[in-house]
This record gives C-alpha cells, sequence and structure tokens, in this order.
C-alpha cells in the first residue's frame, strides 16, 4: 500500500527503524560543519564523519550504522529555484564497514522502498557503472536488481560522471554507485528507462566504497618516514581499500514529495509554510514567482542551519556562503516586490517547522533571527550607497556590484531599468567570463586550502590533530576551565583551532601555552584509546564539545600517565601513541574568529 501523507517526522523514524531492525545502530546527527576535516565547508554527505572508519579504523558503535544527517551543498547555488537542487536537504543514510556488501545493501533499499514505503515497483528504474580504466563494469550490481525482477530496459551503464562517488577532498575513500529512480510523472511509465528524462527522479544512491584515490608518486618517494625528501605528483591512482563498506543516502525531501504526492518539494509540509509566508509578505503568490519564492526558501532554511553551528555572516570561507544566502534571498525579496525587511519573519516559520527534528534551531532561535536580520539591514543599507551613476552598464560594472556590493546581475540589471540607464548588449556575457574567472582562481585556492584533512590520514594531519589535544588541555591550565572547543581545522600543514576567551591573549599566555604543550611531547606520553559508554566517559572526566553528536558508544583518547593524566577526550582520530612523535610545537598567529571565540593557528617544526 502506497503511504500517502506520511510526515516528515514519520519518515525519519520509519527509515531508522527499518535499519535498527536489520542491525544498525543509529548515530545522532553530526555538526553540519565538519569537525577537524578541511577538505569541505560544509558536510556534504553523511559519510564526512565516518571516513576514518572507512579508511579502517574501528567504530565504537560497530560496523553497521544508520541516520538522518543535515547537509549543504553549495557548488550549485545558481541552480536553486528549479524543481530539484536544494542547498540544505537531509540524507537518510545506512552504512556497512566491512560487514555487507551489494546484494544486502541493494535488497534492503529495494525492500524499504516498495514494502515499507509502498512505492510501485514497475516506477522503478535504477543505473550502475559502466567501468573504465580505474574499474571494471558493475555487472553485478545489475544482477542483483535483475533478481528483485527489474526490468532490463530499465537498467541503464553510466561514466564516472554520474555513477561513481567521491573522493570528497582531492583524495580520500571512493567507488562506483548504483543510484534507483522514481517515476514522478502521472502520465505512464515507458518501458524504457532514459535517465536523461527530468520525470525520472533520483532517489537512493547505493555507493560502494571500495577504492582511495592516492596521489602517485614518482619512485624517488623516501621510504624513511622522518626524511623530507621531494616528491613529484605523478597524477592519481585509485587503490583498493582494505575492507569494502556500503555508503547509501535517500534523498528525504524527494521521497517526501513522493509519498504525499506533491507536484515538488516546495509544496510539502517542510517548505509549504514557508512559502505561504512568503506569499503573505510580497502579496504575490507562489505560481506567479515559483523561482524566487523557492530562492527564498530554500537560501533561509540553509541559513538558520549554518547560524545554529555558531557560523556568523563574513567574507571567509562558510561565513562568506552564508552571507550570500541572506543576501541572495533579500534581492530575490526586492525583485517580487518586498520593500521591508522579512527575511527574520520567514525564518521564524523555518524554526517551526524543524524544531521538533532539530531542538537545536529552537533553542538558538533569538540569535539566529537576530544575525539574519542583521546581515539583511547591512545588505539593504549597502544597496542605498550605490551611486547609480552609470552611463552605461557592462559586464565589469555588474561583476564589481556583486563582488562589492553583493548585489545579483538580475537585481542591477532590473535597477539599471528603472533608472533608465543603458545596458551594453553583450553586460550579461562579460559578467558571465569574469565570475567564471573567478571561481576558477578560488577553486585553485580552495584546492590549496582544502587538500589533506582527515580523508587521507597522513601522518603529519594525525601528528597535527594530536597535537590539538594538547593545546586544549594547556588552553584550559593557563586559562581556566571554562575553556571549550568551538572548532577547529587541520591539513597536514597547520592547526587551526577556535576556543571560547572573552579577550585577546596576552603574549605571557601564549608562551606558557606553548611551553606546557612543548613540555608535554618532551615527556613522550603515551596515547591510550578505550572505547566505553558516553556516560561512563562523561564521568572519567572525559571532555566533549559535541555532546549531541554522539551515539552510545565512544573513543575516548587519554596523554598522560595513570599518576597524572594531562588530556582526555571523547574524539574519532586520528592520533599518534605517544607525544614524542610530535617534535616541536609553534603558535604562530592568535586572533578573533567571532564575538567570544579566540582562534589559535599553529605547526609543528
Amino acid at each position: 500500500m502506497f503511504l500517502r501523507n506520511l510526515s516528515s517526522n514519520e519518515l525519519r523514524q520509519k527509515f531508522l527503524n527499518f535499519f535498527e531492525n536489520k542491525g544498525h545502530k543509529v548515530l545522532p546527527p553530526f555538526s553540519l560543519v565538519p569537525e577537524n576535516d578541511p577538505t569541505v565547508l560544509f558536510t556534504t554527505a553523511g559519510m564526512h564523519p565516518l571516513v576514518p572508519y572507512i579508511l579502517g579504523e574501528i567504530h565504537p558503535e560497530g560496523k553497521r550504522l544508520c541516520s538522518v544527517q543535515p547537509c549543504a551543498r553549495t557548488d550549485d547555488i545558481d541552480e536553486v529555484g528549479d524543481e530539484r537542487h536544494l542547498t540544505f536537504f537531509e540524507m537518510l543514510g545506512n552504512w556497512s564497514l566491512g560487514d555487507y556488501w551489494k546484494k544486502d545493501a541493494i535488497r534492503w533499499s529495494y525492500e524499504f522502498l516498495t514494502e515499507e514505503l509502498g512505492l510501485e515497483h514497475e516506477k522503478l528504474a535504477v543505473t550502475c557503472f559502466a567501468g573504465d580504466n580505474d574499474a571494471p563494469k558493475d555487472t553485478e550490481s545489475a544482477e542483483i536488481w535483475k533478481s528483485l525482477k527489474i526490468k532490463e530496459e530499465r537498467i541503464v551503464y553510466l561514466g564516472k560522471k554520474d555513477n561513481w562517488w567521491g573522493p570528497a577532498g582531492e583524495c580520500g575513500p571512493c567507488g562506483p554507485d548504483t543510484e534507483i529512480f522514481y517515476w514522478s510523472a502521472k502520465s505512464p511509465v515507458p518501458e524504457k528507462f532514459d535517465p536523461n528524462d527530468k520525470r525520472w527522479i533520483e532517489i537512493w544512491n547505493n555507493v560502494f566504497m571500495e577504492y582511495e584515490k592516492r596521489l602517485k608518486l614518482s619512485a624517488e618517494r623516501s621510504e624513511d618516514k622522518d626524511e623530507k625528501s621531494e616528491v613529484e605528483n605523478q597524477g592519481f591512482e585509485y587503490v583498493p581499500l582494505k575492507q569494502k563498506n556500503v555508503d547509501t543516502g535517500l534523498g528525504f525531501e524527494r521521497t517526501l514529495a513522493i509519498l504525499q504526492d506533491k507536484e515538488d518539494m516546495f509544496t510539502t509540509e517542510l517548505f509549504w509554510p514557508i512559502i505561504q509566508k512568503i506569499e503573505e509578505i510580497s502579496n504575490k503568490k507562489y505560481e506567479q514567482k515559483k523561482n524566487e519564492f523557492r530562492i527564498i526558501a530554500d537560501h533561509l532554511r540553509a541559513s538558520v542551519f549554518i547560524l545554529a553551528e555558531g557560523i556568523l555572516p563574513s567574507n571567509k570561507l562558510q561565513g562568506y556562503i552564508l552571507r550570500r544566502l541572506i543576501r541572495r534571498s533579500v534581492a530575490k525579496g526586492l525583485m517580487i516586490g518586498i520593500e521591508k525587511k522579512f527575511t527574520g519573519d520567514v525564518a521564524a516559520v523555518v524554526i517551526e517547522i524543524m524544531k521538533e527534528a532539530y531542538p537545536k534551531v529552537d533553542k538558538q532561535k533569538n540569535q539566529i533571527l537576530a544575525e539574519i536580520e542583521k546581515e539583511e539591514e547591512k545588505f539593504r543599507k549597502n544597496l542605498k550607497t550605490i551611486k547609480w551613476d552609470y552611463e552605461e552598464i557592462d559586464g565589469k560594472i555588474l561583476f564589481d556590484l556583486f563582488q562589492t556590493y553583493g548585489v545579483p546581475v538580475e537585481v542591477a540589471l532590473e535597477e539599471a531599468k528603472i533608472k533608465n540607464i543603458k545596458i551594453k548588449d553583450s553586460a550579461n556575457k562579460e559578467f558571465e567570463i569574469l565570475r567564471e574567472k573567478h571561481r576558477q582562481l578560488s577553486r585553485t585556492a580552495s584546492a590549496g586550502m582544502f587538500k589533506g584533512g582527515l580523508a587521507d590520514n597522513k601522518v603529519e594531519t594525525t601528528r597535527l590533530h594530536t597535537a590539538a589535544h594538547l593545546l586544549l588541555a594547556a588552553l584550559r591550565q593557563v586559562l581556566g576551565p571554562q575553556v571549550q572547543q568551538k572548532g577547529s581545522n587541520i591539513t597536514g600543514e597547520r592547526l587551526r583551532f577556535d576556543f571560547n576567551n572573552p579577550e585577546k591573549l596576552t603574549s605571557e599566555q601564549i608562551s606558557k601555552i606553548e611551553n606546557l604543550v612543548n613540555e608535554k611531547i618532551k615527556e613522550n606520553l603515551p596515547v591510550v584509546m578505550e572505547e566505553m559508554d558516553l556516560e561512563e566517559a562523561k564521568k572519567s572526566g572525559a571532555t566533549g564539545v559535541f555532546d549531541d553528536r554522539y551515539g552510545d558508544r565512544v573513543k575516548v583518547y587519554t596523554i598522560g600517565s595513570e599518576d597524572e593524566v594531562f588530556s582526555r577526550e571523547i574524539c574519532g582520530g586520528p592520533h599518534v601513541k605517544n607525544t614524542g612523535e610530535l617534535g616541536h610545537f609553534k603558535i604562530v598567529k592568535e586572533e578573533s574568529s567571532s564575538s567570544g571565540v579566540r582562534r589559535i593557528k599553529a605547526i609543528l617544526e
């Protein structure tokens, strides 16, 4: 029976119950901002926090896991406004860490869709990996689908662009996938599956993580880990992982739209109250301005969740994305005639919808609304300071307005028309060329900034990750036990560590912290890992900033002797075995991160 009108909360719980009955442990949602992973700005899939375990570390909750994970993807912000793209979304996922493989993964996904949710078998189609020089054609998955009575005409093989997932960064775990599509139209289902037909909606992805993408290094590489040698990058290679992993993702919003028999995601209970609020404020109807309504709803929804992570609008990294989302929402509001401040009113509806599933957004409601309204006001003031004294608008002016004031090109062109300013015929084309050039420069910079991280488990990254534990313990000794970690970003070259403190550290405090860390390094203290229940970990004195992200079982890393513990933290790793492996710790910068939060950048020499 087709489960019409299944609510969002019911769908989340139904998924978790199903996989819990298949022996999976339910994980709480991880932060939208990855902890200790500089490969991405946001968590773009449920597997990100699990990378160390996909690479072979033992997860304290076992080999079968499942969760409902909030995600954000910002590569295709410009695509938002159609029926399919979202900036913020939820992913229902289940994982096998070296346990079950393709047969169980595919069979269970089919069982959940057809038996638990009641989706019609005849409306399903799938894609599989076509194979290339890096990995063979995935006929195994196709044969499993055939055994489930999926017709050969409904199975299509596609290449890496469509049927290969990962890695998240430059290197890391990855593998072929098989994707499940559902016929969404009211018209009869075609016999032959055409994945380019947009009436086929992708709803589930089963990824078979069996490879690690690595740098292919020249033969001159030294075998001595301590010896620094020049190593030439010879491209990449795909190396089989020591364990085969399953990583799946069921699109929550798309599936809900199907179950509620809605024409698109924006007419489900997750979005419709937001759309109605925009209708009320703008005195326009959704049907009249679908693109603008969808962008406002999506962007402010994403903004609420980013702000809930403690990120504030800025011109860097996550803060820049947040600023762009809020300002683009305001710009789209102006385009549909909203002249007064409105983002706070819309964001309040988002919080009301999501507070049961994510109490965090309700707890921080006042701060979230204040920051969104503050950014809107700032943008509106910026718009008023622009002197529209141009004789002609060309691509460079459009790009300058976009970069300097955050004015979307559509708003700039609309304003130029209102003020009777001539618009150069090639203005749009010139703007796109300049923006693409800027994107390429940003990607190049990001490739350097975000390479490495936990995804590659490099020796340097592992050493700096352990050093971060020593740094937190030293901060607590020098500044007081009230100090807590507020975020970190670790690459193979340096660590960046955020912590709460009301004022700038003095040179004396910095020196004390640095000396204390180096003292503990020289003592060659053992780094010992124990698995225990979360409550037991808390009673043992283990610190952990992100309690709501842990399952029932956790890993606790203790640095020190039995007589004198220097650091004890709940953490996922990776770590060295002994502090003597770290080398000399040096703080290279101390600065403000945000209100009441300081940032330390440090290296190991």
